[in-house]
């Protein structure tokens, strides 16, 4: 027997012990349903391997242990998962955990699970990794990875392996029967343990109150060949406390923040030596453990070896549990335990005690008090603590104070609280104060990561933008580089390259893309009366201007590129000119006619700029005629290019009378601008129709007759006429007018007259060609009128819903009934006559209107990632070649669908 040394403080609270050591442990019944917690242990949770529905057999894992410090957790008997949820658990916080709920069978049929014929053949990690795989965890309370105490690093060198056998706090029974009656499993698992560790020396520490288990060891260990002794201890709570035992036995103090392996020195509980032995020996997982169930109320206590997942009620019926009696129950020792008040909470690996107390056993706490200061609380600490100033500084909160007074040496042995005279529940506010500084440590853990994050976030983008500007030097250099080659180049190399001739087409079509959106912005300003009208029109203005650049730039470009096998006047040139001088003139006679409407000041320069525009546009056009003129063979007009401006012509006449119309019916204030534009339009749309019919018919003369002339504008007149009418018609239509039926009739007047008029004109000519068709239906403002008469009939019928004994608005509704469903009528045979029209030309109406909008999405999207290439500092030659291509495509797809809208 070794000497024993003394620890600082210690109490002597009643034992209360002899009432569960009477009877052998007893097999606890096996409950319909166990629930199985999947963290019973210190570190992070096993994860789960079974699903809801899994029939599993005892000693089958059902969670495997997840990183370092984990244990893994098998199935206590077979059965079948019938829940996987958060379940109560035996814990201070009174929270919830995951559990695997099994429904027993009552079956126990075990899994395939064999022990180790000869442990000593496997290498130390093999071994250690059956243990951990058989889930073993400290029995003794704090429930610590019992393969993590056996996988100690090199830099730790174990002199002694200490076996806590003390047991020190009252009513707890469980290893005092363990000893006494399986004492060949404790000596099997040392044998284990040694085997791992290779220690000098075993020391089996147990107090002197534990008479018969010391035999029974004795008796066990005679002849064995380790070093094993037995040291018997005096009985003082809490001599079973890890640091507080090796005091005792070898007079070693572990540091403040140290682990017993820093000095040399493993300790293990009985209760896991003998689950050590079970798994090596036998091959059984770490699925039950002794719980001893006492207390007063409790009329048959003892020790049982129950299942882990086991409800405690099944327990304390097993012990004849007096209800009426009982007034708490306490999960563990009446000095560490705490209070429960669900019997359906499962026993877990570290549950070792249920007390069942009566109300004069354990009555309620009775009020905390003032501190006297009496200094008791000192006397008894067995960490050698400040439990007075550490409860001042927890529950004043100066928590950096308590952690510099060692609170993380408090072990909670609740000794202090025990002697407290004043009733203050000293250990709760430790754990309290713990709780916070863990919380606030992992706070700053967090914080402390983001900042890490932030910087090398910083730290990439700075990195980023020195790339980024190494490059753009990179190109400079490479640009100047070939500019200064092209510098030496000799003088007969062409001045424009075909690199460059591609540069200016991109900045042409990209420039044209940019005009067409000014030119819609301002349109849909207009349209709308915004009031931003004049800084778009500026804008417009300005995208003119960089459009007419780069188109004469790249005219410019052409003549230079082909001056050897051009004529000596350029006619595409003389074209560009012209067309620059007509835009020009179109602008300075708008700007006219709005300053006219403004009433301003400056009319007369503007009239001067206009007078001087036209003049410059009636010298480009009259120097283009004569380059014309001057070719070997005469100019053939095409009339395939004079039908496609006809119908552009069409289209923008159509555009502009559905805007007029939509104006009119809303009643905005542009729409005498707009009237404007209309007779503008229609002006235009009449001579570009003219045009093509002069070229097709073959005439060539420049001035006709006077009497085809006169005719012809009959015909127009006619048509104009006829066209107002049916716009008036179906205005009318969609206000709900009671007049439509008068003004359809004199459409049908207005009809006959303008065939007999096309009728006249073909027989002055002779024109073999069919009469011309009766002018098409604007099929927008048709589609717009049927939505105002839908929407005008909805109104009614609502109405007509909220009033219906209402005569005159179920007339009403009738009434709109009828115009919408005339109007809804007109749009689908003007919708499938365009159709028709289409088809007979080998045009697929649908699928041509569908490509075009694909084409144009598409030039949408190259402008998109020019405007992101450019704002990164890319390369755009690839990306404007594809845009010219894709901007020629589209425009052939809207030429051609223009002739059919």
């Amino acid at each position: 027997m070794g000497k024993v040394f003394a620890f600082h403080g210690g109490i002597h609270p009643p034992e209360n012990k002899k009432q569960s050591t009477r009877t052998p442990i007893a097999i606890a019944p096996i409950p319909e349903v166990l629930t199985v917690p999947i963290q019973q242990h210190i570190g992070i949770p096993a994860k789960v391997l079974v699903n809801v529905g899994d029939q599993v057999l005892k000693g089958q894992m059902i969670a495997a242990a997840e990183g370092r410090i984990s244990a893994s957790v098998h199935a206590p008997t077979s059965g079948k998962v019938v829940d996987i949820s958060m379940q109560p658990v035996p814990h201070a916080s009174g929270l919830s955990a995951q559990c695997v709920v099994i429904e027993t069978d009552d079956q126990e049929q075990w899994s395939d699970t064999q022990g180790l014929a000869d442990y000593t053949a496997l290498s130390k990690p093999e071994l250690i990794d059956f243990i951990r795989d058989k889930g073993i965890a400290g029995m003794g309370g704090a429930g610590f990875p019992t393969d993590v105490k056996l996988h100690l690093g090199d830099d730790h060198i174990v002199n002694t392996l200490i076996i806590n056998a003390a047991e020190c706090e009252p009513y707890i029974t469980a290893d005092d029967m363990l000893m006494r009656e399986r004492a060949d499993r404790i000596v099997r698992g040392i044998e284990v343990i040694h085997h791992l560790l290779k220690p000098h020396h075993v020391v089996i520490g147990i107090e002197d109150n534990k008479a018969h288990a010391i035999r029974v060891l004795e008796e066990q260990l005679k002849g064995h060949p380790l070093n094993i002794d037995i040291v018997v201890v005096p009985t003082k709570y809490p001599s079973g406390g890890e640091k507080q035992l090796i005091k005792l036995l070898t007079g070693v103090e572990v540091p403040s923040g140290g682990i017993p392996a820093d000095v040399g020195i493993v300790c293990q509980n009985v209760g896991t030596a003998a689950a050590i032995s079970d798994a090596v020996f036998d091959g059984k997982p770490l699925i039950s453990r002794i719980v001893t169930i006492t207390g007063d109320a409790a009329r048959k206590p003892q020790n049982f070896e129950a299942l882990i997942g086991t409800p405690f009620d099944t327990l304390l019926e097993a012990a004849d549990v007096d209800r009426n009696a009982l007034s708490r129950l306490v999960c563990g020792g009446p000095m560490m335990g705490f209070t429960i008040n669900d019997g359906s909470i499962p026993v877990i690996k570290t549950s070792n005690c249920v007390i069942a107390a009566t109300a004069d056993e354990m009555p309620p706490a009775p009020p905390a008090q003032a501190c006297i200061r009496c200094g008791m609380c000192e006397q008894v600490c067995p960490a050698e603590l400040l439990p007075q100033q550490l409860h001042w500084f927890a529950k004043s909160r100066e928590l950096d104070k308590a952690k510099h007074h060692n609170l993380f040496d408090c072990i909670e042995c609740g000794a202090c609280a025990y002697v407290c005279p004043s009733s203050i529940p000293l250990v709760q506010y430790y754990r309290f104060a713990k709780s916070e500084i863990r919380n606030e440590e992992a706070e700053q853990r967090k914080a402390e990561l983001a900042k890490q994050r932030f910087e090398a976030r910083l730290a990439r983008q700075e990195q980023e933008k020195l790339e980024k500007e190494a490059r753009r030097k990179a190109r400079a250099a490479d640009a100047a580089k070939a500019q200064a080659q092209k510098a030496a180049a000799p003088v007969s190399q062409p001045a424009s390259s075909e690199d460059e001739l591609k540069k200016l087409k991109t900045a042409a079509a990209v420039a044209r893309t940019k005009l067409k959106k000014a030119q819609t912005a301002l349109d849909k300003a207009k349209a709308d009366g915004g009031d931003d009208i004049a800084q778009l029109d500026l804008q417009f203005q300005q995208a003119q201007q960089a459009s007419d650049k780069a188109a004469a730039a790249l005219a410019s470009a052409e003549a230079g590129q082909t001056d050897a096998v051009k004529p000596a006047v350029d006619t595409k040139q003389l074209k560009t000119a012209a067309a620059v001088a007509r835009t020009k003139l179109k602008k300075a006679e708008k700007a006219l006619a709005s300053a006219e409407e403004k009433g301003q000041d400056d009319l007369d320069a503007l009239r001067a700029t206009v007078k001087e525009l036209t003049q410059k546009a009636d010298a480009a056009q009259q120097a283009l005629e004569q380059a014309d003129s001057g070719t070997s063979a005469p100019a053939v007009p095409d009339t395939k290019q004079l039908k496609t401006a006809a119908a552009v012509a069409r289209t923008k006449l159509k555009k502009a009378q559905s805007a007029l119309a939509l104006a009119q019916e809303q009643g905005a204030d542009n729409a005498d601008e707009l009237a404007k534009t209309v007779a503008e339009l229609e002006a235009k749309a009449a001579t570009a129709q003219a045009a093509f019919d002069a070229a097709e018919s073959g005439s060539s003369s420049a001035q006709p007759q006077d009497k085809t002339a006169d005719l012809q504008a009959d015909v127009d007149k006619a048509k104009q006429t006829l066209e107002k009418a049916q716009k008036a018609l179906t205005a009318a239509q969609a206000s709900g007018s009671p007049a439509v039926d008068k003004m359809r009739a004199g459409v049908e007047k207005l009809e006959k007259k303008y065939q007999d008029a096309v009728t006249a004109l073909q027989a002055v000519k002779g024109s073999t060609e069919k009469p011309a068709a009766e002018p098409e239906l604007d099929l927008k403002a048709l589609k717009q009128t049927v939505s105002i008469m839908r929407t005008k009939l909805k109104k009614a019928e609502k109405a007509l819903a909220e009033a219906p004994d209402d005569a005159a608005l179920a007339d009403e509704v009738a009434r709109l009934t009828q115009s919408h469903d005339e109007a809804k009528q007109a749009f689908e045979a003007g919708e499938a006559k365009q159709i028709e029209q289409a088809a007979a030309q080998g045009v697929d109406l649908k699928q041509l209107k569908i490509d075009a909008a694909m084409a144009r999405a598409a030039v949408t999207k190259i402008e998109r990632a020019i405007k992101k290439a450019s704002e990164q500092d890319s390369d755009l030659r690839e990306l404007e070649t594809e845009l010219v291509g894709a901007q020629q495509h589209a425009d052939k797809l809207n030429t051609t669908l223009s002739q059919f809208e």
